[in-house]
């Protein structure tokens, strides 16, 4: 029997332009999607072998019904030790509910393009990110940010701007991916247009974004890893 994949989407649409729901299923994964931006939610984690948690127009921090459902879903998982993925708002709303409310905050500017992602030695025996070498490449786009010293956390990657990219929890089978590993190369043309007003505010060129269009497959190992982990049960 395939395992169940918990997605939950937390943005003004269900499926992003990534479609990232629809290559679990091609891993082999039964995924269950909700939509958590609408108030959709399972009534319990049971029978659940994994949950991914995609990113949102929304900051962690915020006040929201959803948001706050969300958290004690996070907590939930973590006493069940349910393996988590976070993308983007979703590394953001995972360091919040393990971590303390006061793990994120708003950066004073966005940090926006593709960038090679320092790699930490950690990164070499984990169970998501081993495929990496000293560099992983990836686009970044984000005005909040997940502070870096917890003791709980451990930090796999890291930009010039930012000290945490890519972390993992020390004590729950939970991971955070800041950057966009998800988007393909053929999908990133798509991406940067539907939000050119948004990239252009936050400093980004979006023309050059589309020019340089990156696969960024090596980065998108640590998607595939997180399949084979919930596969691996």
């Amino acid at each position: 029997m395939a395992k169940r994949l918990l997605y939950l989407g937390n943005g003004r649409r269900l499926q992003s332009v990534a479609r990232l729901d629809e290559r679990f299923e091609s891993w082999g994964l039964a995924v269950d999607r909700r939509w958590a931006f609408g108030g959709e939610f399972p009534q319990s984690l049971d029978g659940y072998d994994g949950i991914f948690l995609s990113g949102s127009p929304h900051g962690a921090y915020e006040d929201v019904p959803f948001i706050l459902r969300e958290h004690e879903l996070i907590r939930d998982a973590a006493e069940r030790a349910i393996p988590m993925l976070g993308i983007c708002f979703g590394s953001q709303i995972l360091a919040s509910a393990l971590c303390g409310r006061d793990q994120v905050f708003r950066r004073s500017r966005c940090e926006i393009g593709y960038k090679p992602l320092a790699v930490s030695a950690a990164a070499a025996q984990d169970a998501l990110a081993a495929d990496w070498g000293h560099t992983v490449r990836m686009f970044v786009w984000h005005n909040d940010e997940v502070r870096h010293d917890h003791p709980d956390m451990l930090i796999l990657a890291a930009s010039d701007d930012c000290p945490n990219q890519v972390w993992r929890h020390r004590g729950v089978p939970a991971w955070g991916i800041q950057g966009h590993p998800e988007v393909t190369r053929a999908q990133a043309p798509v991406w940067f247009g539907e939000n050119r007003a948004r990239m252009e505010a936050d400093g980004g060129d979006v023309d050059q974004f589309i020019a340089a269009a990156e696969e960024a497959a090596e980065a998108k190992t640590m998607l595939t890893r997180f399949g084979d982990f919930v596969q691996r049960g």
